[in-house]
């Protein structure tokens, strides 16, 4: 039932995936709203286009992932590759003091126009770009991420997150950002990554399936193929090492179905460094 509800959902345009769910979440966020329940610095539910489970809750636990497993301190310059509908960018408000610098981007125009709205208002050293780029979980236009530079001069961030974005890229997609993130970060920079990752023992679990084999990579959906991706094992560390980025850790997720008190997080999560 699972796997066949996906299956419709991925058979909509991306703007009726917005639709859809702003909709089946109106009464909620209605209910919410009049009551008092969501502060002003939570989204509504219907326009939560990332992620699952508790939004605050999840945010605070990715930060915190990010201090115990790759050192991020107050004072680091942030860079937020996929910044989403600032998820990840509330906690660390909380967290980065006054040196600082927060910089996030997101190829989904209203969850910038929100993170700029109720973030940079309050967080000036918080700034957060829209960027057109073509994604068909996401979008049907806009420019390829095989080719886009990133809007940063070199060496400009002591940290850098892609949470939850290398699942939805293709591999010529995720090689180009690999190079960008090695040109951003400076050298002994450290970057989180969260993928879904492969190798000859991975067993994949009811529910979560890849059945579309490519080789070194595998698809959950074969028309659209961006919508969950896995790679294998020693070819994403090729890449990584091949872009000049360095494997510091891989943490499994519970995706995979290991148990969650042995994981951070439910996707894998990749540690990489300049």
């Amino acid at each position: 039932m699972k796997n066949l509800a996906r299956k419709f959902y991925y058979a909509m345009p991306p703007a009726w995936r917005f639709a859809t769910r702003r909709l089946y979440y109106l009464p909620l966020d209605t209910w919410e709203a009049v009551t008092g329940q969501r502060d002003g610095l939570t989204p509504p539910r219907g326009l939560i286009y990332t992620g699952s489970g508790d939004f605050r809750r999840s945010g605070q636990q990715t930060v915190d992932n990010f201090k115990e497993l790759c050192g991020l301190q107050p004072h680091h310059h942030v860079l937020d590759i996929g910044s989403g509908i600032g998820r990840i960018a509330l906690p660390l408000a909380q967290y980065l003091d006054k040196t600082g610098r927060y910089e996030g981007f997101d190829v989904v125009k209203k969850g910038v126009d929100w993170c700029q709205q109720q973030i940079t208002a309050r967080h000036p050293n918080f700034r957060f770009q829209y960027i057109s780029l073509e994604n068909d979980l996401y979008r049907s236009d806009g420019g390829s991420a095989s080719s886009f530079r990133f809007p940063y001069p070199d060496a400009s961030f002591d940290f850098a997150v892609a949470n939850s974005v290398f699942t939805h890229m293709l591999p010529p997609e995720v090689d180009n950002y690999l190079d960008e993130l090695y040109r951003v970060l400076r050298p002994g920079g450290v970057a989180y990554l969260t993928f879904f990752v492969f190798d000859e023992k991975t067993a994949f679990p009811s529910g979560f399936e890849f059945p579309y084999d490519y080789g070194h990579y595998r698809l959950m959906d074969d028309v659209v193929k961006s919508a969950n991706v896995a790679f294998e094992e020693q070819y994403l560390f090729e890449m990584a090492k091949r872009n000049g980025l360095a494997v510091r850790a891989l943490h499994k997720g519970f995706w995979r179905g290991l148990p969650k008190t042995e994981c951070p997080d439910f996707q894998d999560i990749v540690v990489v460094e300049r």
